[in-house]
């Protein structure tokens, strides 16, 4: 092929010149669409950048295409995500097919009211025909209207003389996207046919549009349930035309629901490109792969002096104590605050200093001995073969790690990191993830780790994706590979489609706006359209989480874990802490809000250090909860004492975890009765128990008559009924309390308590699942104990549900035979419902 004399692209507006590559989209950023410029406007109008015809411009004046007499086609996009706006904001001057000068106006628009109801005001201009050229502007900065931009170099192509043969048509289709083939699904098409040889051309009605070219497609102007005809012809002509309809049928990258034949998808990867594992933290971010490890210490084995070595290793301690105290000031009342008093606790453990100093005895240096005791240490947790304990092993590494680089005296340096990292690691350490920078990281997957260690806690309160438990393979990828992390479904994509990811990127934009509407009206009760009120509050395991909670409009605390009383020291806390903390809690909630304490829950997989206790060949099936609480009653009896010093002070309630036996509510039963005399009580506490073993869940009509309330601790009540350790890295995934099992158990329970007027929350983590919650309300569920930052987004839910749809969605679901398909049927229901409350919004 030829050239012919260079054109020059104008400005089509006034503004500040930016390079494709910053532009946050990455439909665009990609070049996916074309190359070209963009422009932050300042003006309002947009001009013809050449002289040409307009060869489309969309309904809604969102965008328009030039093209001249050479071919060259200028693709001009006002905004992004400006196709929702349904042409409002924006005038069209000129019409398709009509010639226009450089320099003319095509669409004038209300840049005020784009930027306050689409993402963005940055206006793209493309080369979308693929010809190369030249910026004129010598750097970035302002431009002018009008003002010479691009120098391009038309060209003439060669006619295609092969022959094609007769052409072949597909079955008509039902377009399914809810604005048409615009800019980004039709690029997506038109990538796609330019795959094969054949002449490919896609037919609405009785026009027709090169597959090929993304403008062409545009000038369709098609809409949502549009039927649409694939042709094709020449030696491809079959396999393009079956690739092609699968595409639209599937969206073209959107996401798409509900045409009358059914819901259409975005067809999943092969397992090739997608790596799998545990989702630590919900959500999804499009980045680059950043592969993070820390460097080795040299550490000498041989020191100087005992008295030396030990007063090194004594620095070393207390400025990893005043390091971690200011942290945890920092942190004050968040996930991060309690795990930094933790590592403190770690820094006073008695057995690991004296393993250090009979080392120092021995003639090793500071660093030396501090770190055999701390890896020693800690393979020992991880050798018990249990998560929770593997977790604090981690911990311990942790802390180990910041006190032997002040042994060391090596500083502390935070990683230096690009922009939209998705970091990789054999695993990360609580430090490490508090202090990643949510500017720049936008997730990250580790190969070790669990979806209850205090990594994935973290990662939650910065509201970072991450998945755990990935194959190793993933520290093989290479630093700069685009990836696609998408921690809802387990899911690392290695070759993700680019439309996905904008529609992805545009789901996130939408998630943020929606999350700030949530909070603003959090006060407002969890009421739904038709008038049925569900409790929604707090799992808490402080005080600061307390006043958090309440901030956030929660309603009262469904469940106070009181083992964080207990837990990382090595002394139990005394009766007056005790007491002084539940009184504190009950306060900060008052006389009008539930207080639900869960009585110890210890024992086999959660030791404590100061009761003995033997060890387990399977610890969650051993002497843990109730069971450890009823074989040591003194440590039950100090609790419930501690517990009902804080009756009247909020409506108290008293919760015992692990019950699968009647005896052994009766038991509970007759202590509580006997200290409540003991202290005078004249009322008794509500007293219920958690719904966590099967055997509680299928005698619940046996149960009820005995207690006040049920709560469903999901988390357990799963592994015991699908045989699934909820941490195992390769069994998490399948341990889904979507099952059918576990629905059935919990609507056995619901249904037997409500037999017996007691009413039924669920404190497990189904309850802090949006999706979940139209299943529940459906199934009778009274009150949904949630984590506390979910409490806003959970009560909008709510809002938006109606009780009548809600129980026909729950019978639905109770009838399948699997976890992913009750969460298929759940997607749709929860897509109409966004669709309809879209509606009676607008």
């Amino acid at each position: 092929m030829t050239t012919t004399q260079p054109l020059e692209l104008l400005a089509p507006l006034a503004g500040v010149l930016l390079p494709l590559d910053q532009v946050p989209d990455p439909v665009f950023s990609s070049r996916l669409i074309g190359d070209g410029v963009c422009i932050d406007p300042t003006s309002q109008t947009l001009c013809a950048p050449l002289a040409g015809v307009i060869s489309t411009i969309q309904d809604s004046g969102h965008a328009v295409s030039v093209t001249d007499d050479h071919g060259v086609q200028v693709l001009m996009h006002i905004g992004l995500d400006t196709v929702n706006l349904a042409g409002k904001g924006f005038t069209r001057l000129v019409e398709e097919g009509q010639r226009v000068e450089a320099g003319q106006p095509l669409i004038e628009f209300d840049a005020d009211f784009i930027a306050l109801n689409a993402r963005s005001l940055l206006t793209l201009m493309l080369v979308v025909s693929g010809e190369p050229f030249v910026l004129l502007a010598t750097d970035a900065g302002l431009v002018e209207t009008g003002q010479p931009l691009l120098r391009v170099a038309p060209l003439v192509r060669a006619a295609n003389d092969e022959e094609e043969g007769d052409a072949l048509f597909s079955k008509p289709l039902t377009l399914p996207n809810a604005n048409g083939l615009h800019a980004r699904p039709a690029a997506v098409l038109a990538q796609a046919a330019k795959g094969f040889k054949a002449s490919i051309c896609l037919h609405k009605q009785t026009q027709s549009a090169n597959a090929k070219s993304l403008v062409a497609i545009m000038g369709l102007q098609t809409v949502r349930g549009d039927t649409l005809q694939v042709s094709a012809a020449g030696p491809d002509a079959a396999a393009a035309i079956q690739a092609l309809v699968a595409l639209l049928v599937a969206g073209c990258g959107e996401t798409v629901v509900g045409m009358a034949e059914g819901v259409a998808a975005v067809a999943p990867l092969s397992s090739a490109t997608v790596l799998r594992g545990v989702c630590a933290s919900p959500g999804s971010a499009f980045g680059q792969v950043v592969q993070v490890a820390e460097p080795a210490l040299a550490i000498p084995e041989t020191g100087g002096a005992e008295a030396l070595e030990r007063a090194a290793l004594d620095r070393g301690l207390l400025a990893a104590t005043q390091a971690l105290q200011t942290l945890q000031a920092k942190a004050q009342g968040s996930a991060q605050a309690e795990i930094f008093r933790a590592h403190q606790e770690l820094l006073d453990d008695p057995t690991l200093l004296e393993h250090a100093h009979d080392l120092l005895a021995t003639g090793k240096s500071a660093a030396f001995a501090w770190n055999r005791a701390t890896l020693a240490t800690a393979a020992m947790l991880q050798g018990l073969g249990n998560a929770l304990l593997a977790e604090r092993a981690a911990d311990l590494a942790d802390v180990g790690q910041r006190v032997l680089k002040l042994i060391l005296g090596i500083p502390e340096h935070a990683w230096d990191l690009p922009e939209r990292a998705i970091l990789i690691a054999e695993q990360l350490t609580p430090s490490q993830t508090a202090s990643l920078d949510t500017q720049k990281v936008l997730g990250f997957v580790t190969v070790g780790g669990g979806a209850t260690s205090h990594v994935a806690i973290l990662a939650r309160a910065l509201g970072l994706p991450a998945l755990c438990g990935a194959p190793a393979q993933v520290l093989a990828l290479v630093n700069g590979k685009q990836v696609l992390l998408d921690a809802d479904k387990g899911e690392l994509h290695l070759a993700p489609n680019l439309a996905a990811i904008e529609q992805l990127e545009a789901a996130r934009q939408q998630q943020m706006l929606r999350r700030q509407r949530e909070v603003a009206q959090a006060a407002l009760p969890a009421v739904t359209r038709d008038g049925h009120h569900v409790e929604v509050t707090a799992n808490v395991a402080s005080l600061q989480e307390v006043e958090q909670s309440l901030s956030l409009g929660g309603e009262g605390v469904g469940l106070l874990r009181s083992e964080f009383l207990y837990l990382d020291r090595n002394r139990a806390p005394s009766p007056e802490e005790q007491a002084g903390t539940y009184s504190a809690i009950a306060r900060a909630l008052g006389p009008e809000r539930n207080l639900v304490v869960r009585t110890l829950d210890v024992g086999g997989d959660k030791p404590l250090a100061y009761v003995p206790m033997a060890a387990e060949t399977n610890p969650f099936l051993g002497l843990r909860g109730i069971r450890l609480c009823l074989e040591r009653p003194e440590l039950l009896r100090e609790q419930l004492r501690a517990i009902l010093a804080s009756a009247g002070l909020a409506r108290l309630h008293i919760m015992l975890p692990m019950v699968s036996l009647l005896s052994e509510l009766r038991q509970a039963r007759q202590i509580l009765e006997e200290e409540a005399t003991a202290l005078g009580l004249a009322r008794l506490p509500k007293l219920g128990i958690m719904i966590e073993v099967p055997s509680a869940a299928l005698m619940a009509d046996v149960f009820a008559p005995h207690v006040d309330f049920f709560s469903i601790g999901t988390n357990d009540l799963t592994q015991y009924t699908l045989a699934m350790d909820r941490d195992h890295p390769r069994l998490a995934s399948q341990a889904d309390s979507f099952h059918p099992a576990v629905l059935r158990l919990i609507a056995t329970t619901v249904k037997a308590a409500h037999a017996h007027g007691k009413w039924v929350g669920v404190c497990g983590a189904l309850a802090s699942e949006t999706l979940a919650v139209p299943m529940l309300i459906g199934l009778g569920v009274d009150e949904l104990s949630v984590s506390v930052p979910l409490i806003p987004s959970i009560k909008a839910t709510v809002r938006d549900l109606n009780l009548a749809d809600c129980q026909l969605i729950a019978r639905q679901v109770l009838n399948l035979e699997e976890a992913a398909q009750v969460r298929e049927a759940l997607n749709q229901y929860h897509a109409a419902t966004v669709e309809t409350s879209w509606v009676v919004e607008n």
